[in-house]
């Protein structure tokens, strides 16, 4: 039996599910959230959670399924299930996260051309 199929106290379980948030929130930049989660998680965990952002990513710059299952090695299932869940609330704050990322980036580059 796995860890994750004992089901444990669901007061315990919501405590413990912050202590993770918390920690990760509480990691100073992406480097150190990187090195926790390649201990935490095994590598093929930290693959498919990475793929679902991924996906959810390319499905709102509008790529094709095809597109995605080619270079993602993901089935079509997978991407309908991610295309479901595109406007809840977990999906919605990471992909603004990343355009916001984008915008930055976008905009430290036209900076540098600039300053130059």
């Amino acid at each position: 039996m796995r860890i994750s199929d004992r089901i444990i106290n669901p007061t315990l379980k919501r405590q413990i599910i912050k202590t993770l948030a918390q920690t990760l929130a509480d990691c100073k930049d992406s480097e150190e959230t990187l090195v926790f989660l390649k201990d935490f998680l095994k590598d093929n965990e930290l693959e498919t959670y990475a793929k679902r952002l991924a996906v959810s990513y390319w499905l709102k710059k509008g790529r094709s399924y095809e597109n995605i299952k080619t270079n993602l090695k993901v089935s079509s299932a997978t991407i309908a299930t991610i295309q479901n869940q595109l406007e809840s609330e977990g999906y919605k704050l990471a992909l603004k996260k990343m355009e916001a990322e984008e915008w930055a980036n976008a905009w430290i580059e036209k900076i540098k051309k600039f300053v130059k």
